[in-house]
């Protein structure tokens, strides 16, 4: 019995030696890197801490904040100009409709063989032309004119080609012809004004014009 206890005693003082040796070997963690450690421990902390980076972060945050507010009322401003200056755009566009369906009223009275020549037609046209001039007034007082067409050159950004005719007489891309007026609102375009521009005549088409001449 005494031999078994004795033999215990040995096997516990044998792992209580292992376990120490074990925390021993853990904690000999050089003193030189622990102190660096936690110098740059605290130094973090420090840095955190002290108050001039915290008033340095709140000085950068509050120049972003107003950055951002003078974005946005710039913004606010612009719209508001811009509903100032163009709240009328769309009603000024479908407006135009109605230039066009007294234009098209014109021709048409013009075209009618019953008419023409009658004082009727003429009061008509007259009346017609009084109301066109009026709408015209109105639009020019809104900033709303029309766009110069004929005998200009072409520009994309105002005319819309819808045909070409030939005339020799004329610089290619020419406006000789006006379908539909545009018009502009100040800098902004209403709408295109649709026309028709000059080409040259082809070598084929001079040729045929010179033999018809000759053989006339």
């Amino acid at each position: 019995m005494e031999k078994e206890e004795l033999k215990e005693d040995l096997d516990k003082s044998k792992n209580l030696d292992t376990e120490n040796n074990e925390q021993t070997s853990e904690n000999n963690v050089p003193e030189d890197e622990l102190k660096d450690k936690n110098l740059d421990t605290e130094k973090k902390e420090e840095e955190q801490l002290t108050p001039e980076k915290e008033i340095e972060l709140l000085k950068d945050k509050l120049a972003r904040t107003f950055a951002e507010m003078e974005n946005q009322r710039r913004r606010f401003e612009k719209e508001k100009d811009d509903a100032y200056e163009y709240g009328g755009f769309s009603f000024a566009k479908e407006t135009l409709n109605l230039l066009d369906n007294l234009e098209r009223s014109k021709v048409a009275l013009e075209n009618d063989e019953g008419l023409k020549d009658t004082d009727a037609l003429k009061q008509i046209i007259d009346h017609i032309n009084i109301i066109n001039n009026d709408m015209l007034s109105i639009f020019k007082k809104n900033n709303i004119e029309p766009i110069r067409s004929i005998n200009e050159k072409l520009d994309p950004n105002l005319h819309q080609a819808m045909m070409e005719i030939e005339d020799d007489t004329k610089e290619a891309g020419t406006i000789v012809q006006e379908i539909q007026k545009g018009f502009m609102m100040k800098d902004r375009l209403l709408r295109p004004s649709l026309v028709g521009v000059s080409k040259k005549k082809s070598k084929k088409d001079q040729k045929n014009e010179v033999k018809d001449e000759k053989n006339q």
